[in-house]
């Protein structure tokens, strides 16, 4: 997901028994992540690898780890909070995120095999905010999710973990996991809205490095 011009954006312990502890030493999780990858470019709308569903992770090895190094690489040469495996063209359900949430705290991880838990009618409170998608460079547009988040899946080595986040952080967990099922944010706007879009989108230089489409 795409960090929002009007923010800043400045291994697995846990809270509790259900919730990853994704807030301490969060920074340096992310740097150890970032120093041993290689930053790849984005991939772009348009391309296949964006448009279906990924392939579930069932290989936790080196192969992983060394993809999981170079997501957090090319989310920070991107400035980007959240990124999944085919923004950089590799078909596998693994995310990876550095995002603040409505509070300011910041939460680093990794989610493979995302599924977002359904929510119950109480717990359904809309945000309208903007939102943007690495994806879809120089694009944003107000897009409605829920402003509460819960994402279970597995952790880097396999073993399973749930991932909860309210207001900015709630929709990048809906974000990233939506990619590895096929779906942009772009997808969930009306026609108008995804024209207007991809208008930004063609007005604009991306300012990281992106794979360009046949």
């Amino acid at each position: 997901m795409a960090q929002q011009p009007v923010f800043d954006q400045d291994g697995d312990q846990r809270v509790d028994d259900e919730f990853l502890d994704d807030v301490t030493d969060a920074g340096e999780r992310e740097a150890a992540y970032r120093e041993r990858g290689t930053s790849r470019p984005i991939t772009v709308v348009g391309n296949p690898v964006l448009h279906k569903e990924c392939k579930d992770v069932t290989d936790f090895g080196d192969e992983l780890a060394q993809l999981i190094d170079d997501m957090f690489a090319s989310q920070r040469t991107a400035e980007g909070v959240g990124l999944a495996a085919n923004q950089i063209g590799v078909d596998l359900k693994v995310f990876v995120y550095d995002c603040l949430d409505d509070e300011g705290v910041r939460h680093v991880g990794v989610v493979c095999n995302p599924v977002l838990d359904e929510l119950p009618a109480e717990r359904r409170v809309l945000d309208d905010s903007n939102e943007g998608c690495l994806s879809v460079p120089g694009a944003y547009a107000e897009l409605p999710r829920p402003d509460y988040a819960v994402v279970r899946g597995q952790d880097a080595k396999g073993d399973p973990i749930a991932v909860r986040g309210t207001g900015y952080f709630a929709r990048c967990l809906q974000h990233e996991t939506d990619h590895l099922y096929g779906y942009l944010y772009i997808d969930r706007l009306s026609k108008r809205d995804r024209k207007d879009a991809l208008k930004q989108m063609a007005e604009r230089e991306p300012r990281y490095p992106v794979v360009a489409n046949d």
